[in-house]
């Protein structure tokens, strides 16, 4: 358990006094991501005067919950480049909620308190109970069939949302702003898709109250935060002269991008390093496609390779080309963003892959990838269809997430499969062939790929192609080809 009076004195602590935060906030998802994001960010404007708060909610998980709460609602973050260590201690937590421990009721009356004005999430994209081709509500969902029948006792994020929302408007009370902070483009509009689509299946009236009253505004997030790991809790325990299990490490490198659309305040966060802007997405667009679409491709075909983590990918020039190109050729191209170098960007995204005090798993990124690959590569696939142009990386990412989710790796042992639709791919994979077949197969969920690519023969040829290369040459060796002769 931390104890804050042991750590070493280059460790900083929180330099506000907390009995004077309120919760206006409350935060589903209190995830690695988060601790290191949002929460430090609202943790840097305390200092300067801010008593927004937060209210953390795990609505599965219970273990982090507790260990937050068994050490006064605090805990550390490590921001680790190669030559330097840099930890704090975040204070800004006002309270924690397990959903299954303390029972949904009190998540939903904690969103309902006449003080909070922002509910956030961050759950990653399975969490939205979406159709990722469409970003539409996916009304098949057990969890949202479950919410239908009982309102009143949801399940999903959509519904713990809609259910704390018309207990507000009955109670007459202040609508509050419904934020993602999830990687995916426009997150505010899906956000708002799935929250509205589901009160149209319950109550009219209440659908046309949150189009009026309640605002969704979009972000866009980027800061490197690998999951910790036995060792990573070691290292730090050693450093820091006390445990905590609710700690994080980060890369020094911090963004967040906002939509000022709050219809009951917020904080200043940009005093503390956000940005608030009129339009997020072409920064969530270059974001998604350049460094997420990167980091996807690297961790499959890393993966593949043998390679462990995002710098050892790095460490062949090979792969560290390869994902520039992609960035540089096949995936700026496909951007609207104004004023910004993106060679540069590519640049500095490179850079931040090189820092080995950062151990990003290969698999941790590649998890979930039903998920992903429509905003980090499909969309841009599809612009170099529309204009004809050669997109040859981006095929071979998509091959390589087809090989990755055959579930057996180059020496032929197990890949455990993370991703909501796993069930989805193991018949996919059961029921075809390996080759053509199984590129079919897969293209075939349209639910990823929409309904449209597995009709265009030529990306089909060409896709087929990258993943027979795959299957007969390896992926390094692949990737090693392909940039020779490039």
């Amino acid at each position: 358990m931390l104890d804050i009076d042991r750590l070493p004195a280059d460790v900083q602590r929180p330099r506000y006094d907390r009995s004077k935060l309120k919760t206006r906030m409350v935060h589903i998802g209190f995830g690695a991501f988060h601790r290191a994001h949002q929460a430090l960010c609202s943790d840097k404007l305390a200092e300067q005067g801010s008593d927004w708060g937060y209210c953390e909610v795990n609505l599965n998980s219970g273990a982090l919950i507790q260990a937050l709460r068994e050490q006064d609602l605090l805990y550390t973050v490590t921001e680790m480049a190669d030559d330097s260590l840099k930890t704090r201690v975040i204070g800004v937590i006002t309270a924690a909620l397990h959903g299954k421990g303390d029972g949904i009721e009190a998540v939903i009356d904690a969103m309902s308190q006449p003080d909070v004005a922002i509910v956030s999430m961050t759950v990653t994209e399975k969490g939205y109970c979406h159709l990722p081709a469409s970003g539409d509500l996916n009304p098949d969902h057990p969890d949202i069939v479950h919410d239908l029948a009982q309102p009143d006792a949801p399940r999903s994020l959509p519904g713990l949302i809609l259910a704390a929302i018309r207990r507000r408007r009955d109670a007459g009370l202040a609508p509050f702003s419904v934020m993602s902070c999830d990687n995916m483009p426009e997150n505010g509009h899906v956000t708002r898709n799935v929250i509205v689509q589901l009160a149209q299946r319950q109550d009219d009236d209440l659908a046309d109250y949150i189009q009026q009253h309640i605002t969704f505004p979009s972000t866009m997030v980027d800061r490197i935060v690998p999951a910790m790991t036995e060792s990573a809790f070691e290292q730090l325990t050693a450093r820091l002269g006390s445990e905590d299990p609710v700690a994080v490490e980060a890369e020094p490198f911090f963004q967040w991008v906002v939509e000022d659309n709050f219809v009951s305040g917020r904080p200043a966060w940009e005093k503390a390093g956000a940005e608030l802007v009129n339009d997020v997405l072409p920064f969530e667009e270059m974001k998604l496609r350049m460094l997420n679409g990167s980091h996807s491709f690297l961790a499959y075909l890393g993966f593949l390779a043998g390679y462990e983590h995002i710098s050892d990918c790095m460490g062949d020039s090979h792969f560290r080309a390869a994902a520039r190109a992609l960035m540089v050729d096949e995936q700026a191209p496909t951007l609207r963003t104004q004023g910004v170098d993106l060679q540069a960007y590519a640049d500095s995204l490179i850079a931040r892959y090189e820092n080995r005090a950062i151990k990003h798993r290969t698999y941790q990124i590649a998890t979930d990838g039903t998920q992903k690959l429509p905003q980090r590569m499909l969309d841009s696939l599809r612009w170099h269809l529309r204009n004809g142009s050669r997109c040859d990386l981006l095929l071979l990412g998509i091959a390589a997430w087809m090989r990755y989710v055959g579930g057996v790796d180059e020496q032929g042992q197990p890949i455990e499969i993370r991703d909501p639709l796993k069930n989805a791919l193991a018949e996919c994979v059961k029921n075809s062939e390996d080759g053509e077949a199984r590129v079919r197969a897969l293209l075939g969920m349209n639910a990823v790929f929409g309904e449209d690519l597995a009709q265009n023969g030529d990306f089909v040829a060409r896709l087929t192609h990258f993943y027979q290369q795959l299957v007969q040459q390896g992926a390094r060796a692949t990737v090693h080809q392909i940039m020779n002769a490039a």
